[in-house]
């Protein structure tokens, strides 16, 4: 099984990623259009010249991955999807052959958390209008509404919500996805060092979050414009 899970930044996923490579049954691949998406656009991210070296710049190439053998053979091949990297021009077909997850997060904590890595996002940036587009089209190709999953509902219940996410993709959970050793991962991206300081620091999915951060006026009024496609996939969810 191919399983693409589709979030924006900020949204408990490479944590997700490190859970499902801690079964033991599953291969997994940091965020595959991340080059291609940068060599594309040639917006401004941090290490985007390192990442651009480092990772597979054509498209198609990448697809034809995502379908391709799973690397050590592994029964499943855990795929860890940025939606903002879907840009126009990428054929998005390849999307029918995976089972596809969408993980989501309130604006306001997506926001908070990026706006510490990358100031002064936009809209674009933290993918919430592509995870919607997305949504839409692997529905209407697959003729089934896609599984939906929060990240506040893992975190506040880790062994409840990712049996509930197995069950639902039809695979056994194990214990071994609640812990993992910390540190660095040998799959992980190379943009690791800028992004991935806080779960390199952890060894399983954190504690319950709080109450929601207060954010700048600026800030505020982009979760107000990202609200609404959260709210709809919200509603959705396991």
């Amino acid at each position: 099984m191919r399983i693409a899970m589709w979030s924006g930044p900020r949204n408990l996923s490479t944590a997700l990623m490190y859970a499902f490579a801690a079964r033991g049954d599953c291969a997994v691949w940091d965020e595959p259009f991340y080059a291609a998406y940068l060599a594309a656009t040639g917006i401004d991210h941090p290490m985007a010249d390192q990442i651009i070296a480092a990772g597979e710049t054509d498209p198609a190439a990448v697809a034809r991955a995502c379908l391709g053998p799973v690397p050590q053979d592994q029964p499943l091949f855990y795929q860890k999807h940025m939606t903002l990297h879907m840009i126009p021009g990428f054929d998005r077909s390849f999307i029918s052959g995976l089972t596809n997850v969408f993980l989501i997060r309130h604006p306001a904590r997506v926001i908070a958390s990026y706006s510490r890595k990358r100031e002064s996002p936009t809209l674009p940036d933290i993918g919430f209008v592509q995870q919607a587009e997305l949504f839409d089209q692997v529905a209407d190709q697959t003729g089934a509404q896609p599984l939906v999953i929060d990240s506040a509902d893992i975190r506040a219940d880790p062994r409840g919500k990712l049996s509930a996410l197995c069950a639902a993709l039809g695979i056994p959970f194990t214990e071994a996805m609640l812990n993992w050793p910390a540190g660095p991962k040998s799959f992980d991206g190379v943009w690791a060092p800028h992004w991935y300081n806080a779960v390199h620091a952890s060894t399983g999915i954190d504690e319950p979050e709080g109450p929601l951060p207060a954010l700048d006026p600026a800030a505020q009024a982009l979760a107000d414009q990202a609200m609404p496609y959260y709210q709809r996939l919200a509603a959705l969810r396991l």
